[in-house]
């Protein structure tokens, strides 16, 4: 059996160009250990999947809601984060697929969410090079787009970080601060780990493909942990 069959049979597109397919699951660190000078890794087709995930949710945000700029991008935001996307990957066991170095698979690389997130928007790539724009924009609507309806819901795409602050100077007179924990992957993809701090006490942590999601992502796990009213509508918790 094909090592893409069962993948292909999922997401219910045969590829014509098979090494297209295969390149979009080849890690940069694979390709490092390879003896073969023609193996290429994915991070082309990354960028290429990048720019055609945010014009086709873009055009159906378009399309489809008439509400201001704003809201809009915010909307296409959580839709289209990395933490999103990672989750994508994991439904998907995309993770399985993944050609990695010895090192990067005992590390766990194929569970690491920034390289989950890069191998789906790769696999994307190589969708709309071998399939054309629109089975891409239909793979992106099952897949992306099903989660619009809970992000709405639930307000998920709210600034949490500017709640967060609003809370911690209401509750506590005290203006959270942010630091780096760690950093990872190649430079133009960037995963970076964040943690929320109250004066000295750790109160949330949260990772994203730049530190400003990142530190949203962890002022949304420290409204959580500190009980406080949430970025839906539920009434605020007593401290």
């Amino acid at each position: 059996m094909h090592r893409f069959e069962k993948l292909q049979k999922t997401i219910g597109i045969t590829f014509g160009k098979k090494k297209l397919l295969e390149m979009a699951f080849v890690h940069k660190s694979y390709v490092n250990e390879s003896s073969d000078p023609n193996l290429k890794h994915n991070e082309r087709l990354e960028f290429l999947g990048d720019a055609v995930l945010e014009l086709i949710v873009t055009e159906y945000l378009y399309a489809h809601y008439d509400e201001p700029e704003g809201e809009l991008t915010n909307w296409r935001s959580a839709l289209v984060n990395g933490e999103r996307l990672a989750e994508i990957a994991k439904e998907l066991d995309l993770g399985a697929y993944l050609y990695l170095s010895h090192g990067e698979k005992k590390s766990g690389g194929d569970k690491k969410n920034y390289i989950l997130a890069n191998t789906f928007e790769a696999l994307l790539g190589a969708i709309y090079l071998d399939q054309g724009y629109e089975c891409s924009r239909d793979f992106v609507k099952k897949y992306v787009i099903g989660y619009l309806e809970e992000i709405i819901e639930k307000g998920l795409h709210r600034d949490a970080k500017s709640y967060f602050q609003e809370m911690a100077q209401e509750k506590l007179g005290i203006t959270p601060e942010y630091r780096v924990l760690s950093q990872s992957g190649p430079d133009h993809r960037k995963m970076f780990t964040m943690a929320a701090f109250l004066k000295e006490e750790h109160v949330g942590t949260g990772t994203g493909f730049s530190k400003q999601n990142a530190e949203q992502s962890a002022a949304e796990d420290a409204l959580k942990k500190k009980k406080w009213k949430s970025v839906d509508n539920e009434e605020p918790s007593p401290l």
